[in-house]
């Protein structure tokens, strides 16, 4: 009998090898490299193709069906993420740390779908038992769904093909395996493979395919790169572990914005969604203190209230320090530069520390002038007025710039009591109408002197 062929896998990257390397010359990882058995070539293996494997390539004009129809869970904040709704044979990534809550999600998901028909959950992790307990704290009753303790994907598979569910639920990808194939589950040829089965399906079948996968500490989510590039959508369900509040985020959808957010509260009874984010991110603010800003940041379609708060104080050591949380550092070292260099602060002897209160990022510019306001509040020891909002784009020049989609900004403020705004001069000339005492500035002299004269 001949021999088995093997060779060596980078499980970072996919990189194959005939020898065993300690380094991946490809993605730079050490200790990578895991020796695997070749795949014997399977002439009835199911083509990774949505259709099956097509006979001829066709026409785009020739190419029928109708715009794709969306189903909705019934958990807001989750359609909100997946763009309106779960697409028929989409596939769909959702990662996490563990215990974060993403079987509970899901499972929650299932209740609301299952009234629809047939649910199928496939667990590689927990017993039947385990699942049925989770179920029972969630209050999960339906008896749509249906259960399923396997790591075999072709049995999935074949479960799957004979119940024809309205979802599927695979928990997790990286326990699922193909027998023929040798490796051991979780590998990368395992881990691409299974997907690949499961992509095939949901496109033929039309059926949505919700896959659970690990995060490794860097916080990816683990196996190959090639399993985001296959999937529909990519989810990250994000929050502290001592902290009860969850994080949902898009960081690929094709059906959607990658820049919505889902907001939800972990309790005894599971998660629960936060309909107005912007009342629990200032609900602890502190009142008449120093060096605490409100901007508003938008989410996709979704303006949020946030706190952006900073602490200024006197260096002891030789080199003074640059901590930020929530927002770029390089951005604040530009800002904190701009402000020494254009409006004569002195802040190079200064440790600054910034921090976004909430655990939220903010990645736009219109963040820029809160940053400034809070380490200038910081510095000097002055609160800001507590009902006021700060808005704007701050370039090296000590300019402000405008910022985009201001109305929904402003409103969500006014929603929540605020009564003045600081805000580009560019921006405040497009305001529709607001019930905000709007303060339009061109430079940041004119909006250091708005907020602290």
């Amino acid at each position: 009998m001949a021999k088995a062929k093997t060779h060596y896998t980078c499980q970072a990257c996919g990189y194959q090898t005939a020898k065993w390397l300690g380094k991946c010359p490809d993605c730079g990882a050490w200790s990578s490299l895991l020796e695997e058995t070749e795949a014997k070539v399977d002439d009835k293996r199911p083509a990774w193709g949505a259709s099956g494997g097509a006979s001829r390539p066709v026409k785009l004009q020739d190419v029928t069906g109708e715009t794709e129809v969306r189903r909705r869970t019934g958990i807001a904040e989750f359609d909100r993420v997946l763009g309106g709704g779960v697409v028929g044979g989409s596939l769909v990534l959702l990662g996490g740390d563990p215990g974060i809550g993403k079987s509970t999600l899901l499972l929650a998901a299932l209740d609301k779908l299952a009234r629809h028909g047939p649910v199928l959950y496939v667990s590689g992790e927990e017993s039947l038992r385990q699942t049925k307990m989770r179920a029972e704290r969630l209050r999960v009753e339906s008896e749509a769904i249906h259960l399923f303790a396997e790591t075999d994907a072709d049995r999935v598979l074949q479960a799957a093909e004979a119940l024809k569910p309205q979802a599927l639920v695979v928990d997790s990808i990286q326990t699922m395996y193909l027998p023929e194939l040798g490796n051991a589950p979780g590998s990368i040829t395992q881990v691409r493979e299974v997907a690949g089965r499961l992509m095939a399906f949901a496109k033929r079948s039309g059926v949505p395919t919700f896959l659970v996968g690990h995060v490794t500490k860097e916080g990816s989510i683990a196996g190959p790169r090639v399993l985001e590039h296959m999937v529909d959508t990519v989810l990250y369900f994000e929050g502290e572990r001592g902290h009860p509040f969850r994080l949902l985020r898009a960081h690929k959808n094709r059906f959607g914005s990658t820049n919505e957010i889902g907001v939800f509260e972990m309790k005894g009874a599971g998660l629960v969604e936060v309909a107005d984010p912007s009342a629990l991110f200032l609900s602890e603010r502190p009142q008449g203190k120093s060096g605490s800003v409100v901007t508003s940041t938008l989410n996709g379609t979704r303006p949020l209230l946030v706190e952006v708060q900073a602490l200024v104080a006197p260096t002891g050591y030789g080199t003074a320090r640059r901590t930020a949380i929530g927002v770029d550092g390089n951005r604040v070292a530009l800002l904190a530069a701009v402000l020494e260099k254009k409006e004569e602060i002195p802040l190079v002897g200064c440790d600054l520390f910034v921090n976004v209160a909430g655990g939220m990022q903010l990645s736009e510019p219109a963040c820029d002038l809160a940053v400034c306001a809070a380490l200038v509040s910081s510095l000097q020891n002055r609160p800001l007025d507590p009902k006021t909002l700060v808005l704007g784009e701050v370039g090296l020049a000590g300019e402000v710039r405008a910022v985009g989609q201001v109305d929904s900004r402003l409103a969500e403020a006014a929603k929540m009591g605020f009564q003045r705004v600081v805000l580009p001069a560019g921006s405040a000339r497009r305001v529709e109408e607001t019930k905000l005492q709007v303060v339009g500035v061109e430079t940041l002299s004119e909006a250091l002197s708005a907020m602290f004269d």
